[in-house]
């Protein structure tokens, strides 16, 4: 126990949960061991989040993306041409890797946003498990959270018409994941308020309600704390075929 004690000190860990702890010695070891990672949709949003931060810890990134003169070159990336809507495209690129990542979203301006999110999710799911590769996280939407037993939040008569389409297609997009036993599956869901703004490395969990202030107002992050907790979970998996959600820590 005292052994304990004093590595804590070392790292500078100042938390009474011993999960953060493993946690935190899990990213040391990865730092000496990185992980090949592929990575969809690496320009978006949330995308390039994801990608600074496996390369912030030191893992091997493989882009997919149609248009490889989207990605400057960077030490530890490496961007192969692949449409997320080919599956065999998809298979291809990923084989070889220890897990795929995938922020995949069409664009929320196309006209066919839903049929265009499902098409690329199932191709997505097909791809990964024709490659051989088991572990996949992905980030889906808010929009499937419940804010009430048995309604979710893309249900509610507030939720932007603007953003119904993509959040209707992520909710499916869930529902198709698990469905599936042949990956180790993990989808992050979004906190109701996902902004721009400074990585501070430190969030809150939830499961499959949103995260709230104490006031009562959304709970919100900043997409660089957010690609924080998908890596975190890549790094030490602790909801493997499960859904969680985060939020800024108070």
């Amino acid at each position: 126990m005292k052994l304990y004690f004093i590595v804590k000190a070392f790292l500078g860990i100042y938390c009474n949960d011993l999960a953060f702890f493993m946690l935190a010695a899990s990213q040391l070891w990865m730092k000496e061991n990185p992980m090949n990672i592929a990575l969809i949709g690496a320009t978006g949003f949330v995308g390039s989040a994801v990608l600074e931060e496996l390369l912030r810890r030191g893992h091997q990134v493989t882009a997919l993306v149609r248009n490889p003169a989207s990605l400057a070159a960077r030490v530890g990336l490496t961007v192969v041409p692949a449409d997320a809507q080919d599956a065999a495209q998809v298979a291809r690129a990923v084989a070889g890797h220890d897990a795929v990542v995938s922020a995949y979203n069409p664009g929320w301006t196309v006209p066919d946003l839903y049929d265009q999110f499902l098409r690329g999710t199932r191709a997505i799911h097909a791809g990964v498990k024709a490659s051989g590769v088991r572990r996949l996280v992905v980030v889906g939407g808010a929009g499937s959270l419940y804010v009430a037993p048995g309604v979710q939040l893309v249900d509610t008569p507030e939720f932007p018409a603007e953003w119904k389409q993509g959040a209707l297609a992520a909710r499916e997009a869930l529902h198709l994941i698990r469905q599936e036993d042949m990956l180790d599956w993990t989808f992050l869901s979004p906190p109701i308020l996902l902004q721009p703004g400074e990585r501070t490395g430190h969030y809150r969990l939830g499961q499959d309600a949103p995260l709230m202030e104490p006031d009562g107002q959304p709970g919100s992050l900043s997409v660089a704390d957010l690609a924080v907790a998908l890596v975190d979970e890549l790094d030490a998996p602790r909801h493997v075929r499960q859904r969680f959600t985060v939020a800024a820590q108070r």
